[in-house]
């Protein structure tokens, strides 16, 4: 049964028609989970008009009550961060399961797939560390299996970047360097950067099964370098390039820049 805004119909309403309008005006390459989030709570801001958090939050559990995967997320990320409300895990776990759930067979480039994309992503964190409170145990094939899912069939760049990451590891999926390359070249070519930086690593040196390519290795280095400057990952990545330049000729590098300046800006949009 959805639940109603006591005394407050005109905000449930609303509410659902900015549900609507969220989850129908934006176009499908344009929205990510990140853009959902940030848009929700800009349109929950503007609702205003004396309305109160406790309202806005109970117009959210009706739109999830509803089936509304972005509500769900909203609500999702606010319990796991303790934003607007008391920091709970296992309800943030419980929403984003239940938009895994609801929404596995989701149209792949549908304008919801990347938050249901995102759920799986995070449902299998969860699921990697366990979480007692919620009766979750830890489950490393769980959590794999959902990553997959979310690399795969939703073709997420992020999920895509840390199976790459998983076959790196020997007590995760086993060192596979040429899997590993795979996974991070289907990233990298969405613009994800410190999918660029690792497949740039690899390449450039080689390993079993992949021929060292420093030029090709330059250029994604360089190409990461850029577009994740200012970012949690520049410090890592800036390292790789810089031991990649040290062990690179004045000619390998200029190659590679010019290719890194030609290939860049086709990542513009992401």
């Amino acid at each position: 049964m959805m639940r109603t805004i006591r005394g407050n119909s005109l905000i449930s309403v609303a509410m659902a028609g900015l549900m609507g309008l969220l989850a129908s005006s934006l176009p499908a390459h344009a929205q990510t989970a990140a853009d959902a989030a940030l848009n929700m709570a800009n349109m929950l801001d503007g609702a205003g008009g004396g309305v109160s958090s406790g309202d806005l939050l109970a117009a959210l559990e009706n739109a999830a009550d509803a089936g509304q995967p972005m509500a769900m997320w909203q609500l999702g990320t606010m319990y796991e961060n303790g934003e607007g409300v008391a920091k709970d895990p296992a309800k943030a776990f419980g929403y984003f399961a239940q938009i895994a759930n609801q929404h596995a067979d989701a149209a792949p480039k549908g304008v919801e797939a990347d938050i249901v994309a995102r759920s799986f992503v995070k449902v299998g964190d969860y699921y990697r560390e366990g979480l007692p409170d919620a009766g979750i145990p830890a489950d490393a094939n769980r959590s794999h299996a959902l990553l997959l899912h979310a690399a795969t069939y939703f073709g997420d760049a992020d999920a895509q970047y840390r199976v790459g990451l998983l076959y790196t590891k020997e007590n995760e999926l086993g060192i596979n360097p040429l899997q590993s390359a795979r996974w991070f070249s289907l990233a990298a070519r969405k613009g994800h950067c410190p999918a660029q930086a690792q497949l740039g690593n690899l390449i450039f040196g080689g390993v079993d099964g992949i021929e060292a390519q420093p030029v090709e290795g330059l250029m994604w280095l360089n190409i990461a370098q850029e577009r994740c400057a200012g970012t949690a990952d520049a410090s890592w990545i800036e390292e790789m390039r810089n031991n990649a330049l040290g062990l690179s000729s004045a000619e390998e590098q200029a190659e590679a820049q010019g290719l890194a300046d030609n290939i860049a800006p086709q990542f513009a949009g992401f």
